[in-house]
């Protein structure tokens, strides 16, 4: 599948891996075009079996994405305090794009270097991991120092990622956070030195490209079952894992460790000993 006529992002796709890299200068800014293009790439991706990981990073290594456009923002209608609106019954576009990422049957990575900010960082949560630059990477909600929320999925994501009174230390105090903050609270996977970022996760996108697919999208899916209740979840990793090994090629698998001599102490210590 070929994924051509992107103009914000440089797309290419090989071995099971598909890297998107952000490239709208001056700032990256997250406006409309880069919105529609994000939004079409993850349909593509979606319906593409060859890929089974969407790496997205940036062309800048000073800016992730700096924010979303302001201008986006105030041409979005608004009600008074008080106003009888209710909940909408769709999403807004942004959050109907960053669920359309987080659902991905396949593995999302975000590469994180420089300037995250506002609508970078809820774009960036997104995806199912987040690696940082150390030293480079600032992560931050600045949305109440000019009158507002975040309203990408900020108040939402935030919070199950670093509990409420983080988030609320974050999106109350508008502070930055450092690569190395952020991992210790939860917000990326890692924070790594600049120049072993990219090696890593090239590395860890090539070892889950290797995996079936539909593993792949089923382990997800148990994973995210783990917000239910414990019972309710264990229900649907039972049946998510039996409609796995389902497949023929983990049969496949599974007796290819078996007859490589598995489940015998020195297969099983083999690593150790060496």
């Amino acid at each position: 599948m070929g994924y051509q006529g992107y103009q914000l992002i440089r797309v290419a796709a090989a071995d099971g891996v598909c890297r998107a890299t952000i490239d709208n200068p001056p700032i990256n800014l997250l406006d409309v075009p880069l919105l529609n293009e994000f939004d079409r790439l993850a349909r593509q991706v979606a319906a593409d079996d060859e890929v089974r990981v969407l790496i997205v990073d940036s062309a800048d290594p000073e800016i992730f994405i700096a924010h979303a456009d302001v201008g986006l923002i105030l041409d979005l209608p608004a009600c008074k305090t008080g106003d009888d609106v209710g909940l909408h019954d769709e999403l807004t576009p942004f959050h109907a794009m960053t669920e359309r990422i987080r659902t991905l049957p396949k593995a999302t990575i975000a590469v994180i270097e420089g300037v995250c900010r506002g609508g970078g960082c809820e774009f960036a949560m997104a995806f199912d991991m987040r690696f940082a630059a150390i030293g480079a990477t600032v992560l931050g909600h600045p949305e109440l120092a000019v009158g507002i929320i975040p309203g990408g999925g900020g108040t939402q994501r935030l919070p199950r990622l670093v509990g409420r009174a983080r988030a609320l230390e974050v999106i109350l105090g508008c502070l930055d956070i450092d690569a190395e903050t952020a991992e210790a609270w939860g917000y990326v996977n890692r924070a790594l030195p600049a120049e072993k970022l990219r090696r890593f996760v090239d590395k860890l996108a090539a070892r889950i490209a290797s995996s079936h697919a539909v593993a792949i999208a089923n382990a997800k899916r148990a994973v995210d079952a783990a917000t239910t209740d414990l019972p309710t979840g264990l229900r649907i990793e039972d049946q998510l894992f039996r409609e796995t090994l389902a497949q023929p090629k983990a049969r496949e698998l599974l007796q290819a460790v078996i007859d490589a001599g598995a489940q015998t102490r020195d297969f099983e210590l083999g690593d150790r000993r060496r």
